[in-house]
């Protein structure tokens, strides 16, 4: 499926490619995705299958959002950063994408228990309850979200039983970004990266969007790497 896609910082001589997680869109990225054209890259984010503008599928794996992203990015991007699922799918479509360095914010690599029908449910959350849920995300992040949310697919948590666990070494220089006690990559898991020659760093009091919850701690985090 070709993908919808907005793009920031046109005039940029290096892209840049981001891949947001599940029931949001490419908004999520409103308030880092500047900043980063502001290194000289064309920023491109899509929205997934299921999500935003894209249209509606009958599979959910993350195999299937791979295959996606290689039928509508061009090969060979400079960076490429993606989020929780949106990391999932780029971790399988990174070798023949060709990116020259990938980040994984808070990856969701690992099975873990989900209540399905409680995340399901999420697609019918007020602004209020997203606020009360997201405290320190902006308010026009609370705004986007649930304008997110009407055109949240909810089969689409179907690919959290899939995940592709977590990877051997990665082909090219990456960094994973993890949340302040990460749920999605626990310590002993971060130490199997590190030793498989992944690079992490932690946002200190950021949640598991860390982006949202942190956009300042965020940046930083991907000092060296932009």
């Amino acid at each position: 499926m070709r993908l919808t896609t907005r793009v920031w910082g046109n005039d940029g001589t290096r892209t840049a490619v981001l891949v947001h997680g599940i029931m949001t869109n490419s908004r999520t990225w409103n308030r880092v995705a500047p900043a980063i054209a502001d290194h000289g890259y064309r920023v491109v984010a899509v929205d997934l299958r299921g999500h935003g503008a894209s249209g509606r599928a009958d599979n959910y794996t993350p195999a299937a959002l791979a295959a996606d992203l290689l039928e509508t990015l061009s090969s060979s991007p400079d960076l490429a950063i993606g989020h929780s699922l949106g990391s999932a799918a780029l971790l399988l479509a990174a070798p023949q994408l060709r990116c020259a360095r990938t980040i994984h914010c808070d990856p969701a690599w690992l099975s873990r228990p989900r209540d399905l029908r409680a995340l399901r449910a999420v697609k019918h959350a007020t602004w209020r309850e997203l606020r009360a849920e997201h405290p320190r995300w902006h308010d026009d992040d609370i705004t986007a979200e649930h304008q997110a949310l009407s055109t949240w697919d909810p089969a689409s948590v179907s690919a959290l039983q899939h995940l592709p666990g977590l990877p051997d070494a990665p082909a090219v220089p990456s960094l994973v970004l993890l949340a302040d006690h990460s749920e999605r990559i626990p310590p002993t898991e971060a130490a199997v990266l590190r030793s498989r020659g992944w690079h992490t760093r932690t946002v200190d009091g950021a949640g598991h969007t860390v982006h949202r919850d942190d956009p300042g701690g965020f940046l930083h985090g991907l000092r060296g790497w932009l």
